[in-house]
């Protein structure tokens, strides 16, 4: 059942995240990434059909973003006892395979997802130089079956507004995927 993003408040604070990286076996912080002029946090798991049909669009989004200068990071918070296929060893095969270069971090307790409020994969969160939330909500408008592009527009333009200095449209539409597989 296809679940929709809770749309934290804009202008929230980003919450705080130590997170194991289980391809590079390093911790990943929020302060890892406090000099990034803007940074993008997705919610992803690996099974979720949802995640799997923009996976090609999340690497490139995530090469685009590097070659800016801006922070990305992805986040797996599923419950493996219940879903060990989003397990950590399966998350760095699945990076593999579609050739994310941004760190998948593994949240074994949860409390990172519940922190940002994520609901499902992908669920994706853009916050400005200040570590504010400018952006939540969907890549863009492709969904599986209505055969648009997977291009990461929304969030693109998120992004560029904040590069440039300028508001981001408030006009937000949330994501669609697979419920957080919650413990």
């Amino acid at each position: 059942m296809a679940i929709e993003s809770t749309m934290l408040a804009l202008g929230t604070p980003a919450p705080p995240f130590a997170l194991p990286d289980p391809a590079s076996g390093a911790t990943v912080s929020l302060d890892d990434v406090r000099d990034a002029p803007a940074l993008v946090v997705t919610f992803l798991c690996n099974h979720c059909p949802y995640v799997q049909h923009v996976a090609a669009g999340l690497a490139a989004l995530g090469r685009d973003l590097a070659a800016q200068g801006v922070g990305m990071v992805a986040i797996s918070s599923n419950d493996v006892a219940t879903y060990p296929q989003d397990g950590p060893e399966q998350m760095v095969a699945e990076a593999a395979r579609h050739g994310w270069t941004f760190p998948y971090l593994y949240d074994e307790t949860q409390d990172v997802a519940r922190a940002y409020s994520a609901a499902c994969t992908p669920d994706t969160f853009v916050f400005d130089g200040e570590r504010r939330l400018v952006y939540r909500g969907q890549l863009d408008d492709a969904r599986r079956g209505n055969d648009l592009p997977v291009t990461a527009a929304d969030v693109r333009a998120a992004v560029d507004a904040v590069l440039a200095g300028r508001p981001v449209d408030p006009d937000q539409k949330p994501s669609i995927g697979c419920g957080i597989k919650w413990r």
